[in-house]
């Protein structure tokens, strides 16, 4: 589903946001990225829906280098990948329904399954009953279940999910990434980068560290940190 192979990243102020990473990712598996802040976990997020390129390495989705496509290739590519962000990124002026909806409309989607389908994926997150609310009517969780809808609205084969708690209280972080952990029950590749030691521990899934833009660990039942 996922691989880099010997990957780096250096921005153009020289400094390395990413050396020399190899991961691979089967289909199905839910990962967690931690790592300090500035570690690379956006970084490698970004590569994946080619909002980045590689310095060097290659990186590779459904097994198509993503460095390599053309403009109309990469357009193509995100319509396959859901991605969902920390600060929700929800069309402020618009419902919770036309919010999961408008992503169906931008990818040219028959407008007779725009309204079905975006309500089934607010059913699928639990806000069938919040539809019609705006953004500023909803509390931070719900918020981001929106954007989750939204991202799974098109059943993407791949989830990538950075920080997606990040602004959220305990309770609600643990609502949000149960909900993440189940979509791999429909063999959905799952990538979520996180800071949030409780959930990651609580979970036990999957973890890479990165540190200084390096992996340092990938454990298939990991905890957030090493206790010795």
């Amino acid at each position: 589903m996922v691989q880099l192979d010997h990957v780096s990243k250096i921005h153009t102020s020289g400094v390395a946001a990413l050396t020399d990473v190899s991961l691979r990712v089967d289909r199905g598996e839910f990962v967690f990225i931690v790592g300090p802040t500035g570690s690379g976990k956006s970084t490698l997020l970004k590569l994946l829906y080619r909002a980045e390129l590689p310095t060097h390495g290659r990186v590779l989705v459904y097994g198509r280098d993503v460095g390599r496509l053309r403009a109309g290739a990469v357009a193509g590519l995100r319509r396959t990948l859901g991605v969902v962000f920390q600060d929700f990124k929800l069309l402020p002026q618009r419902t919770a329904l036309e919010n999961v909806a408008f992503a169906l409309r931008v990818i040219g989607t028959p407008s007779t399954e725009i309204r079905p389908r975006a309500l089934q994926a607010l059913e699928r997150v639990g806000l069938m009953q919040r539809a019609n609310a705006m953004p500023a009517e909803l509390s931070g969780g719900e918020q981001q279940r929106v954007s989750i809808a939204r991202a799974l609205v098109n059943n993407p084969p791949l989830l990538l999910a950075d920080e997606p708690t990040g602004n959220l209280d305990p309770d609600s972080s643990w609502e949000i990434i149960q909900l993440l952990s189940r979509i791999t029950v429909r063999r959905t590749t799952v990538i979520v980068t996180t800071h949030n030691k409780t959930i990651v521990d609580m979970l036990r899934r999957r973890v890479v560290r990165l540190a200084d833009g390096r992996v340092t660990r990938d454990e298939p039942r990991g905890l957030y940190a090493v206790t010795v």
